[in-house]
């Protein structure tokens, strides 16, 4: 196929150059100079230059090469002008990134040449519709899909990646004229619903009506695939994905509670006006209690009391206060008995008239008794007339006190109240022997309904509410169980039937399923299924093919297509990056990026002039620039330095914070490596001089175990122990005879004294001190200062005295070698030499209190305890060393 291909596309690229201008054409790294007319990507120029480059999409830096590439981005004057679908700020800020807005660029040409426009990616679903489109090449957004199908044909193919060609897609009956079926972003983890679109934020974007994570059910108050909003004016529809939509409940205006009111009607100022008996309560709310003259009865209405009680007690009626002219019944209760009309005379008047004073007079024909002539003064009215505000009222053939809302009382004839929540009512047929109890409601409060002459809150079931006064329930027909808007609308049936669209039927038709006696729709998604949710489909739509794991999706995933002879998704050949088919023959791009796409299957590229594939765009660099303008002969282009050669960067790269700081640390890790190395060092040569030392004095004598055990357990354990006390092994017998020499003296003066002598004569005990001679006194001056060890033998410095032995010669010194050896006895270090220095300094300023009382203590002691050395080291907490005992 692609043999018989070859001779063609030079004629195909040669009538798509139509501008003769020379152009240069850069990618990231490599231009080339030709002549095009693709108007892909962005525009660069700098004033200076007298070349402007065609950038296609990719990333650009300051080392971006070749030279002339680089010089352009780095200018100061440097200025972009993006094409259409591709948006970059007119100042260059480097680094910058060239791409295509989410959606699809569509050229009349291939290889992107010819006019272009661009679709953005659909916001909503409304404007995701069809669309037809006269495309020679497509440039599709990195992270966008779109599907499509031929004018002439109804294969629908789903691209992931860029066209370069339309002709070289696998389905040739395609042409260059492209319907739009469907386009969305891929951001989206989990794909939308037919009620959303995927964003580039990776979110579904819900159509009005719909709501969910995918846009999967109706909002509240919506119904129906398309999730139209529910009825105006219906306060509760059948709404959802598999509702009706048919009114269950009307919206309530001039509710009592919109104007704190119970048992009444609120008017258009804001005011109630209460039904007859109801008055305000004590807390403000209207129309919330029994007005005076009535009671609440057991039934929660407010219930005239009887005649001539002026005040009767709530749930019983017993009158509490009767009006003037009556007396409280003894017999019941509930009444008050008229007091009988007598003349000056002493002489009752009978029923129908009343006293004048000296006689009787007839009352008027409205009374049964009265207290005067007029109907306003009747004390009971005649038959036929009630009781209301003082005056006898007739009442209409419904039992309707006239001029009011109230109905006529045969037992108490009195004017009497409609139920509490009915605003007018009546007694059918009514007469002489009609009660209250036969009337019914012929109007209810606002948010009350009417249901065989009594107001309610909804209708019961078998009912609905009737659309024509939102104000009746009527009786569903025989064949539903319930019903709405009408009574032959049927939500359910009766006799084991279904509901399907407001029908009873023995079966659900297709694309809908059984639930609760009726037949409910299948999401819109789903062509059938096994209930009503997204993700319940067992078959699928067109546009909709794919069915994974109950969901109907619009596509595969990129590496693969969908089979419509299995009804599945099937893997794209090896060389497809996508594909519309099995096989090599149906790649609609190409997996590897040396190849291109010819015909639906990937051949070899053979890029000239050192080019490449293009990252995205499915074609070489030398594909979209000509050397030899159309219908010319060869001439050769006119020379562009800096194209072919690359910039040599000197410019120093700045190093992160993080480099900075791991340079930093391992500087001071070395340093201490180098202090720790150091240290031992110098032990190690501090302890070679120690062993001199010890080897000079001969003070390296053999250890007994024991010693080894012990020195073992002061370096495991430490070495101090709180109760020992350290002093020259030979001076112990010195020691011993001193404090006796001491005992004997006391006891002597003691006894001198007993005598009668003196105290003060000389002891006549010898002294161990008397081998001290005239500089003794001047050394003990100097006694513990640093000053002492330079005069002094080791032996005397230790113990306070001086040796009895001569002093050992020692060799003759250079005179540059004043300082003693540091194997001698009387060596001084250079820090023993800088503390001499401080001591000697000190001697020379006067003392401080403190040193005045310590050097009195010193002599003390010397005068007090001659020729002993004690060592007594601080109690610092006592030693445990378990080898010492």
């Amino acid at each position: 196929m692609f043999s018989s291909l070859l001779p063609l596309i030079p004629l195909l690229w040669t009538s798509s150059v139509a501008a003769q201008s020379v152009s240069v054409v850069c990618v990231a790294g490599q231009c080339l100079e030709g002549y095009t007319n693709i108007t892909l990507g962005a525009t660069l120029s700098a004033s200076g230059y007298s070349t402007s480059l065609q950038l296609l999409p990719g990333e650009y830096t300051s080392t971006t090469n070749p030279e002339l590439l680089h010089e352009l981005l780095t200018s100061s004057s440097a200025a972009l002008s993006a094409s259409d679908g591709f948006s970059v700020n007119k100042s260059v800020s480097l680094p910058f990134d060239i791409s295509l807005q989410p959606g699809v660029a569509v050229y009349s040409g291939a290889n992107y040449s010819g006019d272009a426009s661009f679709n953005a990616l659909p916001t909503n679903v409304s404007t995701n519709s069809t669309k037809h489109l006269s495309a020679g090449s497509l440039a599709l957004a990195s992270d966008v899909w779109m599907s499509v199908s031929g004018a002439s044909s109804n294969d629908r193919i789903v691209l992931w990646s860029s066209v370069p060609d339309v002709s070289q897609l696998p389905s040739s009956s395609l042409g260059n004229s492209l319907t739009l079926l469907d386009m969305q972003s891929t951001a989206c983890s989990s794909p939308c619903s037919s009620g959303g679109i995927c964003s580039t934020s990776g979110k579904c974007v819900c159509q009005s009506g719909f709501t969910g994570s995918s846009c999967e059910s109706c909002a509240s108050g919506h119904f129906g695939p398309s999730c139209e909003a529910c009825p105006v004016g219906c306060l509760d529809c059948d709404d959802g994905i598999s509702g009706t939509g048919k009114c269950l409940k009307f919206n309530v205006t001039n509710a009592p509670s919109t104007c704190n009111c119970v048992n009444g009607v609120c008017n258009s100022n804001g005011q109630c006006t209460c039904n007859a008996g109801w008055t305000a309560s004590s807390n403000g709310t209207a129309c919330a209690t029994c007005a005076k003259g009535y009671f609440l009865d057991s039934s929660g209405n407010c219930e005239i009391c009887a005649l001539g009680c002026e005040e009767c007690a709530n749930g019983t009626g017993d009158c509490i206060t009767c009006e003037s002219g009556f007396t409280q019944s003894s017999n019941a209760a509930t009444q008050c008995i008229a007091t009988q009309q007598t003349t000056s005379g002493g002489t009752q008047c009978p029923d129908g008239s009343f006293s004048n004073g000296a006689s009787c007079e007839q009352c008027s024909s409205l009374c049964q008794t009265c207290t005067g002539a007029t109907s306003n003064d009747c004390i009971i009215c005649a038959t036929g007339s009630y009781r209301f505000n003082g005056s006898c009222l007739s009442a209409s053939s419904s039992g309707v006190c006239e001029n009011s809302n109230m109905i006529a009382n045969n037992n108490k004839h009195e004017c009497d109240s409609c139920s509490a929540k009915c605003t007018k009512c009546e007694i059918p047929n009514f007469t002489t022997a009609s009660t209250t109890n036969q009337a019914q409601c012929t109007g209810c409060v606002a948010g009350f309904v009417l249901s065989n002459g009594t107001c309610i809150e909804s209708c019961p079931t078998g009912t609905f509410l009737s659309p024509k006064d939102n104000l009746t329930c009527t009786a569903c027909d025989s064949s539903c169980g319930t019903c709405a808007g009408s009574s032959d609308f049927c939500l359910t049936c009766t006799n084991n039937q279904l509901a399907s669209n407001g029908t009873c039927t023995s079966s659900c038709p297709s694309n809908t399923v059984s639930s609760s006696g009726a037949c409910l729709a299948c999401h819109p998604d789903c062509a059938t299924c096994t209930g009503t949710s997204f993700n319940q489909c067992s078959g699928c739509p067109s546009d909709r093919p794919v069915l994974n794991n109950g969901r109907c999706l619009p596509t595969c995933s990129q590496s693969g297509f969908f089979d419509t002879a299995s009804s599945s998704c099937q893997s794209c050949d090896s060389s497809c990056l996508s594909c519309s088919g099995s096989g090599p023959n149906n790649c609609l791009a190409c997996s590897s990026s040396s190849q291109i796409l010819r015909g639906g299957t990937c051949v070899s590229a053979g890029c000239s002039n050192s080019s490449s594939v293009i990252s995205g765009l499915g074609l070489c660099l030398s594909d979209l620039v000509a050397t030899v303008a159309s219908g010319t002969a060869s001439t050769p282009l006119p020379t562009i330095t800096g194209i072919n050669s690359n910039t040599k960067s000197t410019t120093a790269t700045s190093l992160a914070w993080w480099q900075i700081l791991l340079m930093t640390l391992g500087c001071a890790f070395i340093f201490l490596v180098i202090v720790i190395l150091w240290r031992r060092r110098m032990r190690r040569k501090r302890a070679q001089a120690t062993m001199a030392f010890a080897a000079a004095k001969r003070l390296d004598r053999p250890r007994g175990w024991r010693l080894r055990l012990l020195r073992f357990g002061e370096r495991l354990f430490g070495n101090h122990h709180p109760n020992r006390k350290w002093m020259v092994p030979d001076e112990e017998r010195d020691i011993k005879l001193e404090r006796m020499r001491g005992a004997e003296e006391q006891r002597h003066l003691r006894t001198m004294e007993k005598l009668g002598g003196s105290s003060r004569q000389p002891s006549p005990l010898p002294s161990l001190g008397d081998y001290r001679d005239d500089g003794w006194e001047a050394r003990k001056d100097q006694r513990g200062s640093l000053a002492s060890m330079s005069n002094e033998s080791l032996y005397t410095h230790i113990t306070g005295q001086p040796r009895r032995t001569p002093e050992p010669r020692q060799p003759a010194r250079n005179p540059r070698e004043l300082l003693p050896s540091r194997f001698s006895d009387t060596t001084l270090g250079s820090h023993e030499v800088r503390r001499l220095e401080k001591d000697r300094a000190e001697q020379d300023r006067s003392p401080t209190p403190a040193q005045e009382y310590a050097r009195s203590w010193m002599v003390q002691e010397e005068d007090t305890s001659r020729g002993s050395y004690w060592l007594k080291p601080s109690n610092t907490g006592g030693s445990k060393n378990p080898f010492r005992r």
